[in-house]
């Protein structure tokens, strides 16, 4: 078929050289014109139609960083000219080629899908391998443990690697789901328990990956397991070397709201139901065996090893799911909100622990008190149960999201925690007036629309606009000065505490582990980068090494349980025909080019 091709850039510095593909592409059978229109052309479809006409195209293709904007005006030419509008082709190096090593290799193989008319997801399929049915997970959040459970309930060994001293990650700190609101610890613990018990699991917490060695099918994991210092078959949670232990430090578990000692357990339904020393706050590790040591000396089991050492183990595994999750937005980014300055300035985390039956407070929502400390004699802002509940609270939307400034891309999950959040203190503090600044509201899931209606007929005041900033006014008082659009005015509202919803960001050491895997990011946002969003949004580009929930990208509870659940299939249908795939990212152009003539002919 005489094909034209037009090259159509979207965004400007992405690393494939445009020139070089127009060179390869004007060489390609039946391909009679290339033509680079540059950044973000604009496509006359009567102009282009009278062009196809003229040069006998029965085939257009469009390349480009995304063609797709560019498809409804060239099929609009094509029907102008008489042609068949099904064979105007899309060649996307987003979708398939901007994070691989070799970007513009990989936009040529794209191209020369595209022109001989087959989808560049059929030639780019690689030769199967055998695999081995053990199976890695990094991370032991909800979707790792989801993932974990269902390849452990087929008969298949599970290594379930996490780097905190528990598993159950996020989900486990917060108070209620939305929007049912039911308790996230009364649907969280009992997965964790079954991991926990489950004999074809084997779930190694304080640990992280260090290499990755081997094939698709056959990966050989080399894995850091860093000295827990308790003996996890001997501890029986008893509570005694906490109990002695004379050092303080934030509680990670607690966001920082409250404090733990150096002799703890993250939180009392952990698992493994065993406490931990935390060698950088502990006086013996510190001092090298030269101070402290009281709780080992006055743990009744004897199981509390204060010299015992790191060390280093390899499992061998067919299949690597990462499960790593995310980080919240660090709020001290946007000086104007007063975070860090402001006492009852608390992120969602903070306020998640503080609303929690669990946490410092016993659920009491309270604001900070200002105590002396009898340690240090200096002045400090705490939450104490008998502390003053507020009379106002101001729930910032979008904080560090949908902002070019940090990130510009939507977390999902705020307005809808936001909402939550409103809901539970009009449930406690009936009498407290709560407002929710937001710029729109994107409530896109089963039960989200109904449950934000709900929530403003409880009585929350919705501010439709962007919130300035927050500050303490002469009076001492706090205020949140910000936007109402649908008012017309900007407005100044005097507030007791302030919530700050703070947006989603790739976990730390997410880029190292990315490095270790051979996979890649994605080139905006440093997101684990999946296979094709629409077709194999579980698969990467390196074979038998897979992702799930929010280290992929934000997403909420129901969608991350889902998306573990197509993890695990994929592993298990892997696992049960004994054969895995290669890695598309070692296809060469070459290959990609003999496979798609081969499909062409078919």
């Amino acid at each position: 078929m005489k094909t034209g091709i037009y090259i159509c850039q979207t965004e400007t510095g992405d690393s494939v050289n445009y020139e070089s593909v127009a060179h390869y592409a004007a060489n390609l059978p039946d391909v009679s014109v290339v033509k680079n229109l540059g950044h973000r052309p604009g496509i006359d479809p009567d102009a282009m139609a009278k062009e196809i006409r003229t040069r006998g195209f029965e085939r257009i293709v469009i390349a480009g960083d995304s063609p797709g904007y560019y498809k409804p005006a060239f099929t609009r030419a094509m029907m102008l000219a008489g042609g068949n509008p099904d064979e105007v082709w899309l060649a996307s190096f987003r979708e398939h080629g901007l994070v691989h090593e070799n970007p513009t290799e990989r936009a040529k193989s794209i191209v020369a899908c595209a022109a001989r008319g087959v989808p560049f997801t059929l030639a780019s399929i690689p030769e199967p391998v055998p695999v081995n049915p053990a199976a890695l997970i990094v991370g032991a959040g909800v979707a790792g443990i989801q993932a974990a459970l269902e390849i452990a309930d087929a008969g298949k060994k599970v290594y379930l690697v996490e780097k905190t001293g528990t598993i159950g990650g996020h989900m486990a700190m917060f108070d209620k789901t939305f929007p049912t609101l039911d308790c996230a610890a009364c649907i969280l613990t009992p997965k964790m328990v079954a991991v926990g018990q489950h004999e074809n699991i084997e779930v190694l917490t304080c640990s992280e990956v260090l290499g990755v060695q081997g094939a698709p099918g056959s990966y050989r994991v080399k894995i850091l397991k860093k000295a827990r210092r308790v003996s996890e078959s001997a501890c029986v949670a008893c509570d005694v070397c906490a109990e002695v232990c004379p050092v303080r430090v934030p509680s990670e578990f607690d966001c920082g709201v409250s404090t733990r000692r150096a002799a703890y357990m993250p939180f009392p339904q952990a698992v493994p139901n065993v406490y931990l020393i935390d060698e950088a706050s502990c006086l013996w590790v510190e001092s090298e065996g030269k101070r402290c040591g009281v709780c080992a000396k006055k743990c009744p089991k004897q199981c509390i090893d204060l010299d015992q050492k790191d060390e280093t183990v390899e499992v061998e595994v067919g299949a690597i799911v990462l499960a790593t999750g995310y980080d919240v937005f660090d709020a001290t980014r946007i000086e104007r909100y007063g975070y860090g300055k402001l006492p009852n300035v608390l992120t969602s985390l903070e306020f998640e622990r503080l609303t929690n039956a669990s946490g410092p407070t016993g659920g009491r929502i309270v604001t900070k008190t200002q105590i002396v400390n009898k340690r240090t004699k200096a002045e400090e802002w705490v939450f104490l149960t008998d502390g003053e509940p507020p009379k106002s609270v101001a729930i910032v939307h979008c904080v560090g999201s949908r902002d070019t400034n940090y990130n510009a891309y939507c977390s999902r999950v705020c307005c809808m925690y936001s909402l939550k959040f409103a809901h539970l203190v009009k449930e406690k503090l009936p009498e407290t007036r709560c407002y929710e600044f937001y710029i729109d509201l994107r409530a896109f899931g089963k039960g989200y629309e109904e449950f934000a209606e709900r929530i403003k007929a409880e009585g929350t005041f919705m501010v439709r606009g962007r919130s300035a900033m927050v500050f303490e006014n002469d009076a001492g008082q706090m205020c949140v000065k910000g936007e109402d659009m649908l008012g017309d005015a900007v407005v100044e509202i005097p507030v007791d505490m302030v919530l700050l919803a703070v947006g989603l960001e790739p976990a730390q050491g997410a880029e190292d582990l990315a490095r270790i895997l051979g996979i890649s990011l994605d080139p905006d946002y440093h997101w684990f980068h999946e296979l094709n969003y629409n077709g194999d949004p579980t698969d990467t580009e390196r074979g038998g090494v897979f992702v799930a929930g929010a280290c992929q990208g934000p997403k909420d509870i129901p969608d991350t349980v889902a998306q573990a659940s197509a993890v695990a299939a994929g592993v298990l249908k892997y696992i049960s025909r004994g054969k895995s795939v290669g890695s598309r990212a070692d296809l060469s152009l070459a290959n990609i080019e003999a496979q798609a003539k081969a499909l062409q002919s078919v």
